[in-house]
């Protein structure tokens, strides 16, 4: 046991506690994954002793109490991660010191205080997963400065207060930005537009998620809110750009700079104080598939640029002071009612509010086929009037002509007769439908 490198008993049904001494049993040890199981208790103080450990995966059980300073000691560790437990406490601020990590999970506990600053020395840091705690402060403006090579930021559920700091602009590889679920406030600031890796399409190959020689076993996950459900990525990780700022206290108007982020593919900006239109613009975000701005402050008519996003299959815009005619076209002619609820000053498909101007067309039709069914009643009545005197005399001089001139006249008068009889027709037809 003392040579043994990988140790991967994840996703069975083990049960008790971490042995103490873990870290003298396996010194050599490199990989040690226990996540998905049962597994009470603390985590040892011990597993400082694992210097060689390229991953720590003890996610997914009941493991309780803090998170021992002594893992600073595993100097070579790439991935920690302890997601979906019990822990509670503050982070450790000798984490700082782990220069190589590149993927910490410390998402679903019961951490608190506020984030270290020791952790602007994470410069590898790829992913960082602290959501769903009780962490408290800013957002460290020296996020943007510390971790240039960060992919994923994921603070969501926290109790993080104040602005959005500009400095996150800097973070030109981030694909996926989750503040959700907190109290930030202010506007959003429109250095977003900086995003570099997500105003690029097609370009989403974040190979450096998938890990490689020793810790090539480990596979990513996240847990990504969209399309009103919680959905979980893993190998498809690699492909997701979203941003989401939702349940907060932001204010100010839409910011059109996020529409120049063309790789987008999920934003969610609801339930904020967020004023002012949709701007037209919104159509250079080519790739959205998601977009929920329900419940903020939003007016104005709904840009029918919006029919052009091709792949968009989930949208809310409820609750919001919209007002005007729905452009269901394109795209838009997808969603339902539920899109558009609760914007008292919307009409249109798909609600049942009709706009004022479609009832004034259906009255200026019903005025014109009137007016032309009246039109062709009168020529009707006089046709037959002239039809009958002009078949009585005209006969009489053209068969004493000539009798092809006869044949020819009384053939021109037919046809005449069966094309007003065709359009009295039409006409009482189009009548009919009208009062039904």
């Amino acid at each position: 046991m003392l040579e043994l490198r990988y140790l991967l008993l994840s996703d069975n049904q083990i049960t008790g506690a971490i042995p103490s001494n873990i870290g003298e049993s396996l010194p050599n040890l490199y990989f040690l994954s226990l996540s998905g199981n049962r597994i009470t208790g603390t985590i040892p103080d011990s597993i400082g002793h694992l210097f060689s450990l390229k991953v720590i995966d003890f996610s997914r059980n009941n493991l309780t109490g803090n998170i021992p300073s002594t893992i600073n000691n595993c100097s070579s560790l790439i991935v920690l991660d302890l997601g979906n437990n019990n822990l509670s406490g503050m982070i450790p601020k000798l984490l700082g010191q782990l220069q190589w990590l590149q993927s910490l999970h410390l998402n679903d506990n019961k951490l608190s205080g506020e984030l270290p600053s020791s952790f602007q020395n994470l410069s590898s840091l790829e992913l960082l997963d602290l959501s769903s705690n009780q962490l408290s402060g800013k957002v460290p403006s020296w996020i943007g400065t510390a971790f240039i090579n960060l992919v994923i930021l994921n603070l969501r559920s926290n109790v993080f207060f104040g602005r959005l700091p500009s400095r996150l602009s800097n973070l030109s590889s981030l694909h996926v930005l989750d503040l959700a679920q907190n109290n930030l406030i202010g506007k959003i600031p429109i250095t977003l537009v900086e995003l570099k890796a997500m105003a690029q399409v097609h370009n989403m190959d974040m190979y450096s998620l998938y890990h490689t020689g020793s810790s090539s076993w480990y596979e990513e996950r996240l847990i990504v809110i969209t399309k009103g459900q919680s959905l979980k990525y893993t190998r498809t990780l690699s492909l997701v750009v979203s941003i989401d700022l939702s349940d907060n206290n932001l204010s100010g108007e839409f910011p059109e700079v996020i529409t120049k982020l063309s790789g987008l593919e999920f934003l969610n900006l609801s339930m904020n104080h967020i004023i002012g239109q949709i701007p037209e613009s919104i159509s250079m975000l080519c790739q959205l598939s998601s977009l929920d701005l329900s419940s903020n402050k939003l007016s104005g008519t709904i840009p029918s640029s919006m029919s052009l996003l091709t792949f968009l299959s989930y949208l809310n815009l409820s609750n919001n002071n919209f007002f005007g005619k729905i452009p269901f076209i394109g795209q838009m002619s997808t969603f339902t009612e539920l899109a558009f609820a609760e914007n008292p000053n919307l009409c249109g498909t798909p609600l049942v509010t009709k706009c004022q101007d479609e009832d004034l067309d259906k009255r200026q039709s019903a005025l014109e086929d009137k007016i032309d069914g009246s039109y062709v009643d009168k020529w009707f009545y006089l046709s037959i009037g002239l039809g009958f005197a002009m078949g009585i005399l005209v006969p009489y001089f053209v068969l004493a002509i000539r009798r092809s001139w006869c044949d020819a006249y009384f053939d021109f008068v037919d046809k005449i007769v069966k094309w007003l009889l065709f359009r009295r027709r039409v006409t009482y037809a189009k009548n009919q439908a009208q009062r039904q």
